[in-house]
Formats: structure tokens, C-alpha cells, sequence
């Protein structure tokens, strides 16, 4: 059941946050902006359920998709590329797609088809359609979910995703879209796919190659697959890391690691460090890992968050893996503005801050709040850090000091408080002569006398809120100079530059 709170405390029904202080309702487009950066859809947050929350996130998609079908398509296609939510942009897509069809609205077959990156997100999209709204497909969702097939499904991918474990297979894609192959070899494919998923008997094409080494591979003994190392021969037959592991029916040894390294994924390198030191990883390879999980370029391309690089830190037993570490995280903040003037941080460490932030659970919301509060901070020309919850703490600089030290300095110094939510105590005991105020927080303030938690501030100082939780009522207006945004990326927070230089856009996309 959902803590949602919303009883009024004054004969006018003021909406209040969920912990009773003032609150104040966003129009549609930014509610949904910020739910969609820090929805794990299904997944409960502290003060509101997964059903709850989900509905609500339905019920915007409809209502945006419909009210600004060009801002709800570049917001999906950032949502999967920018922000990196996987089953928040599939679910906005294929429900936006279901109420633009109602309306009359074209265009939706594009956004469904931008929203797939990946090779089982068309299964994805399809399984959750299926499961919510029944086997008759709108035409634009068939096609955005053919479109992506062609252009995802590959042998490698059919290997690596097409799995028994599967509610719908590559096949039933292809048997519900109908996709139309590329070229001779996809129609092979294609057509393998099916017979795979009705348990067809017949010969693997001679063309689908990899497929091919895969069979023999498969054919080999039990006893005799611990021995196979080359990493010609296992990248012939499309195997990766997990699938090497599975068909070698035994633990992963050093030689079956260092076989599949060079072959492997950024972001599979860096959830795999500690299993590289449990298995004896030998340095010669672990100093090629190390140049790739700290090379400028990769980190680029990766794509992956800042935080993940906090999460492997504190998984990684071995102290040869925190020097690359510090400095791919220093990378994947290289956009982050260096800030003028003098600038106060505040981060939420209050208890609903322990929400999880990952899917996995091994960050929490505070953890992500520390790393870019801390991360601003380091790129300031002046700035003051507090941590704050029903009491507050400021957190002194180390000239010099890499952001996973200082992470690692707030969390062994008791800088992660864990009690109610005073921001407006906060800001009013911490704000002095200030050119900016940046709170990193859920907006769930505690219940305090003043019009809301920045009453203190000049209205004239940019207040920059970070939301990253949510939820409906937020715990300032979207007044002048008071802007909520909601995605912890460094391409958000260049947009306080842009927009104390002028500039009205204030979406990342």
C-alpha cells in the first residue's frame, strides 16, 4: 500500500509532501520528466507503491503523449539513450503509442522503434503490451517493435538473448510484427528463430556460421570443456562471458577469464572485477582491464552512469582496481560545470534517502545524491557541502581529492545521517552570501512554517533542485529562478550554466 500522502492541512486543500510540509503540483511534462529519470518500473520507493507509482506513470504518458507528441518523442528516445531507463522508456513508448492511435495522432511507430536498444527489448516491449492490453497490436506498435527486430537481431544476439527462460522469444516477435529481413542471411535467421521456438527439426542454415560453432561446441563432452581457452574458437561461436560459464558446467577459472577479456563489454569488465581477484586474474591481464575502464574514449562511449563506477568501487576487493576506477569516474564527469562564483550543495541523507537507486539494490539514492553533490563541488570555484537530514553537517574539502576519496571520506566520517527530512531548516541555517543553492534530494520535507523550503533564499538566487525519487509534490514552485530536474547525469547539470546565462530550454533533449 502506498504512503502517499496528500491530506491538506488548510481549508484550501494546499497539496502537502508526503512528510506534511507545503508542497506544490508540476504541470504534466515535468512530472513526467521527472518520474520517467527514477522510475524502475514495479519497483516500490519509500513513500509510494509499485502499482501506485506505475499508474501514475501510465496515466502522464497518456496525457503528454497526446498534449505534445513532439516533446513526448524526443523525451522517450533521450529516456532510453540519455538516461539510460530501459523499461521506463519501453513502457512510455508502446502506452504513448496506445493513446496517440486513440487520438489520431501519427508518429508513434518511430518513437516505439527509438525506445528498443537492445536486442531483447522488442521480447520486452511485446511482453508487456501482451500482458497488459491483450494480443491485438496497433499497427504503429507492430511495426516500431519489426523495425527494431531488423535491426537489432543478429546471431550474436539470438545466442545471447534468446533464452527457454523467455516469455516471448525472438520468434514470437517475428511470428506477431512480421518483420522483413534485411537481406537472404537475416531471412535465414529469421527463419531459424521460428523453428526454434516451435521445435522445428530442422538443419541450422549454412550461412548462420556462428550458430554452427555454436552447435559443435555444444556437442563437445562435459569432462573436455574446461580445456578449450582459445579465444578464436569460442569467439566463433558467439560466447560470451556468461555463456562460457554455463557451458562449462564449472566455476570460472583465470584461463577461462583471460580467454574471454578482450572480448568483453565496459560494462561487463567493471561488474566483473571482483570475480577477475576471486578467480586469480593474472596483473598482465588486470593492467588491460585497468587501461580500459580508465581510457577517456571507452568511458565516453560506454555510456555508463557515474554511479555504477561507486558500485564497482565497493565491490571490488583488490586496491589495483581503485586507481582506474577514481580516474574513469573523473572522465564520466568531465562535463559537469565548473561553476562560478560561490555555490551550496545540499544532499539529502535522510532516511528515504536509503531508497534504492539501482535495480540490483547496491546504491541507494543518498550514495547517488554524494557522488554528483560532491562532484559539483570539486568543479566549483567556492563551494560549501552540507549533509543534511532533521540535523545538519558540512562536509569540509580536501584540496585536491578525487571524487571517490571524498565519497568514501562522507561515508566513513557518519556524513549519512538517516533521520527526517528539515530541508527548509537547512537551507535557512546554511544559506549566507551565496550565487546559487543545489539541493540533491527526494523533496519528501519534513513539515516546517515557511512557504516553502527556499523561502529564505533572495528570489533573485537560482534555486536548483535534483530530484531523485519522483514523487508528485514537489517541495518548491517552478517560479523564476526555482527550476526542479530530475536525472543525475552530467549532461543535467550543465543545463545551470545555460540557463543563468539566459537561456528558457531546460530539457536535456
Amino acid at each position: 500500500m502506498a504512503k502517499f500522502n496528500l491530506k491538506p492541512r488548510t481549508s484550501q486543500q494546499r497539496p502537502v509532501t508526503t512528510e506534511g510540509a507545503p508542497g506544490f503540483v508540476r504541470e504534466p511534462r515535468l512530472e513526467l520528466f521527472l518520474l520517467g529519470v527514477s522510475n524502475m518500473v514495479g519497483e516500490a520507493t519509500f513513500y509510494e507503491g509499485s502499482t501506485d507509482r506505475d499508474a501514475r506513470f501510465r496515466d502522464l504518458v497518456a496525457t503528454v503523449a497526446v498534449a505534445d507528441p513532439d516533446w513526448f518523442g524526443r523525451f522517450v528516445s533521450w529516456l532510453r539513450t540519455g538516461a539510460m531507463m530501459r523499461s521506463a522508456s519501453v513502457v512510455a513508448a508502446v502506452e504513448g503509442a496506445r493513446a496517440q492511435v486513440a487520438a489520431g495522432i501519427p508518429g508513434s511507430r518511430a518513437v516505439v522503434d527509438a525506445a528498443l536498444q537492445r536486442a531483447d527489448e522488442p521480447g520486452e516491449a511485446l511482453a508487456y503490451w501482451l500482458a497488459r492490453h491483450g494480443r491485438a497490436l496497433p499497427k504503429p506498435v507492430k511495426r516500431g517493435i519489426a523495425d527494431a527486430a531488423v535491426r537489432l537481431y543478429t546471431e550474436r544476439s539470438l545466442l545471447k538473448y534468446d533464452s527457454v527462460g523467455r516469455q516471448v522469444r525472438f520468434g514470437d516477435v517475428i511470428d506477431l510484427t512480421h518483420p522483413t529481413a534485411r537481406d537472404e542471411r537475416q531471412g535465414d535467421l529469421f527463419r531459424h528463430a521460428l523453428d526454434r521456438r516451435h521445435h522445428r527439426d530442422n538443419p541450422v542454415p549454412e550461412s548462420l556460421r556462428m550458430l554452427r560453432a555454436r552447435d559443435a561446441l555444444m556437442a563437445m563432452p562435459v569432462e573436455q570443456r574446461g580445456e578449450v581457452s582459445d579465444r578464436a574458437v569460442l569467439d566463433e561461436a558467439g560466447m560470451t562471458w556468461e555463456a562460457l560459464a554455463g557451458w562449462r558446467q564449472r566455476a570460472m577459472d583465470a584461463a577461462a577469464w583471460e580467454s574471454v577479456i578482450p572480448t568483453m563489454g565496459y560494462l561487463a569488465l567493471l561488474r566483473n572485477l571482483r570475480n577477475f581477484d576471486q578467480a586469480g586474474v593474472g596483473d598482465a591481464v588486470a593492467e588491460t582491464v585497468a587501461a580500459t575502464l580508465s581510457d577517456p574514449a571507452r568511458v565516453a562511449t560506454s555510456r555508463v552512469l557515474p554511479m555504477r563506477f561507486l558500485s564497482a568501487y565497493n565491490a571490488a576487493p583488490s586496491l589495483r582496481w581503485a586507481y582506474p576506477l577514481e580516474k574513469a569516474l573523473q572522465h564520466a564527469l568531465a562535463n559537469v560545470p565548473a561553476l562560478d562564483g560561490r555555490t551550496l550543495i545540499l544532499i539529502d541523507t535522510s532516511g528515504s534517502m536509503q531508497s534504492a537507486f539501482s535495480k540490483d539494490g547496491t546504491l541507494c539514492c543518498w550514495d547517488a545524491a554524494t557522488v554528483f553533490g560532491l562532484a559539483v563541488a570539486a568543479r566549483a570555484q567556492a563551494a560549501t557541502v552540507v549533509s543534511f537530514s532533521d540535523h545538519s553537517r558540512v562536509f569540509p574539502s580536501v584540496a585536491g581529492e578525487s571524487v571517490l576519496a571524498a565519497v568514501r571520506r562522507f561515508r566513513e566520517g557518519g556524513y549519512f545521517l538517516g533521520r527526517g527530512t528539515d530541508t527548509e531548516k537547512a537551507v535557512r541555517e546554511h544559506f549566507g552570501a551565496h550565487d546559487r543553492l543545489i539541493i540533491l534530494t527526494d523533496e519528501q520535507a519534513h513539515w516546517h512554517g515557511s512557504a516553502d523550503v527556499a523561502a529564505s533564499v533572495p528570489a533573485e538566487v537560482p534555486v536548483y533542485t535534483w530530484n531523485l525519487a519522483g514523487y508528485r509534490v514537489g517541495h518548491t514552485s517552478t517560479a523564476t529562478r526555482r527550476h526542479t530536474f530530475g536525472g543525475l547525469s552530467d549532461a543535467a547539470f550543465a543545463m545551470i550554466p545555460l540557463i543563468e546565462a539566459g537561456s528558457d530550454e531546460q530539457w536535456p533533449f
